[in-house]
């Protein structure tokens, strides 16, 4: 049977059952509309988790600790995130020793401090942080309102909407205003061989202060005292989330200053007592240090060299390889639930061709006495159910795609009510168009091999006899 042929009868087939074969191929659209609605939001919800931390800038980051910190701050204990070197303290020779490993850009401890501030006359307690001039390339800042900081040391402020909320009834309106922020300083104390006295018997330092305070000349100190200071910001931008930072991508902090003034405010850190009594002198040692490295691809490296000096390190790219992990199972459960519907779908095919076996046996028998094949008998059942499957994965295609999009936008109007951003919940790449067409197709044959094997073996002579 030529091809033009075997196409002119199964469409006539297809024509005069109509309403049958619309029921069956509408059961299939509705099998792939469940199928790609599930999907879609599998695929969605991964391409903006994964979206969110590329743009976070946590993907090119290689956040350093000591070993001690390490194991306080619960971090992993796999074979490759052991250090390979001897035990370091987490200082400034440290910091601008992993400055000079290849393929680091910069490299900046975590300024994170309990603060409070005052406007409008009324206080606030809030977390003050203090930010790179890199951080403005990160997706947190990409829809903030107002401006970045001008410089690494000016006396600016970036405030997150949440305390800006706190703050005044019109967040907006707080951009070019004052703020006071206070804080407790932490002033080392000299020990007694690194001071001296002068001409009127009274103690004075050997060396002049330095960025992290005053210190002796051999740099130790006796303790350190706490005293309170002030100083007047001028607030530039509001942002709507927390940026990123930290061991672990923990979020800054509610009000962001630059690094450069942070560091000179020498605020007391959570830490500083503990540093004490290890007797570390008033030297500066942080909690942690985030590396910034060329490129994703050279994380891996950087980590090596990191943990071959003595220190832990942790990485995004670490934790993402339990979060695509989470993400192939959780798609495999949606592909799962959306192909029963298809499965339904697959015994309305059967249903519909072995009906017409019974209506069509004499259109059979006729073909067979007119010297048509077992083949030939099969690829025209083959080709009705094809037809159907390809018509319901289109229309199944469609159909998934507006179910997304309906979900997208309830959820949408759900999150503008609760001031929260939107997303895009539901994607529905090309790929998955072809394959979801493909699988209707391959569902649909399969189905069909069963009709189309019993209409083959019908015998004519019966067949017409039936008639």
């Amino acid at each position: 049977m030529k091809l033009r042929d075997l196409t002119e009868l199964a469409g006539r087939n297809l024509r005069e059952a109509l309403l049958r074969n619309s029921l069956t191929t509408l059961g299939i659209a509705v099998g792939v509309a469940s199928l790609v609605a599930m999907t879609s939001l599998g695929v969605g919800l991964q391409e903006m988790a994964s979206s969110r931390l590329a743009k976070s800038g946590l993907f090119d980051a290689v956040f350093v600790v000591s070993q001690a910190n390490q194991r306080r701050f619960g971090g992993p204990r796999r074979d490759d995130s052991t250090p390979k070197g001897p035990s370091r303290r987490l200082d400034e020779t440290a910091r601008q020793d992993l400055a000079k490993l290849p393929n680091v850009t910069e490299v900046y401890p975590e300024m994170r401090f309990q603060t409070e501030i005052q406007y409008d006359g009324k206080p606030y307690g809030t977390t003050a942080a203090g930010i790179v001039q890199s951080a403005q390339a990160d997706g947190a800042f990409d829809n903030m309102k107002g401006t970045f900081f001008s410089s690494g040391s000016a006396r600016e402020a970036i405030l997150q909407v949440e305390l800006a909320k706190d703050l005044s009834k019109d967040p907006d309106s707080l951009i070019g205003k004052d703020v006071i922020l206070r804080y407790a300083e932490k002033q080392p104390i000299p020990s007694q061989p690194a001071a001296r006295l002068n001409g009127k018997g009274a103690a004075s330092d050997a060396s002049e202060d330095n960025e992290f305070g005053p210190s002796g000349g051999d740099g130790l100190s006796a303790g350190f005292s706490i005293v309170p200071r002030e100083m007047t910001l001028h607030i530039i931008g509001i942002v709507e989330t927390e940026p990123a930072a930290g061991f672990g991508g923990l979020g800054r902090g509610r009000l962001l200053i630059p690094m450069e003034t942070a560091q000179k405010l020498r605020a007391s850190q959570p830490g500083d007592m503990r540093e004490l009594l290890r007797g570390l002198n008033g030297k500066p040692v942080y909690e942690t240090l985030t590396v910034r490295v060329k490129s994703p691809t050279n994380v891996k490296s950087v980590e090596d060299s990191i943990k071959s000096m003595g220190f832990g390190t942790f990485s995004i790219i670490d934790a993402t390889k339990n979060i695509q992990l989470f993400f192939q199972v959780f798609d495999s459960l949606l592909f799962i639930f959306g192909s029963l519907a298809l499965t339904v779908a697959c015994l309305g095919i059967i249903n519909t061709l072995a009906m017409a076996i019974l209506e069509r046996r004499r259109e059979i028998g006729v073909l067979k006495a007119l010297g048509a094949q077992d083949s030939d008998v099969r690829k025209l059942f083959f080709a009705e159910a094809g037809v159907m499957g390809i018509v319901g994965g289109i229309f199944g295609v469609f159909f998934g795609w507006l179910i997304g999009r309906a979900l997208t936008f309830g959820t949408n109007v759900y999150l503008t009510r609760q001031q929260l951003p939107t997303i895009d919940l539901s994607r529905v790449p090309w790929w998955m168009v072809l394959a979801a067409i493909a699988i209707s197709f391959v569902v649909s044959l399969a189905a069909g091999i069963y009709p189309a094997s019993r209409a083959a073996q019908l015998n004519p002579v019966e067949a017409l006899r039936y008639e």
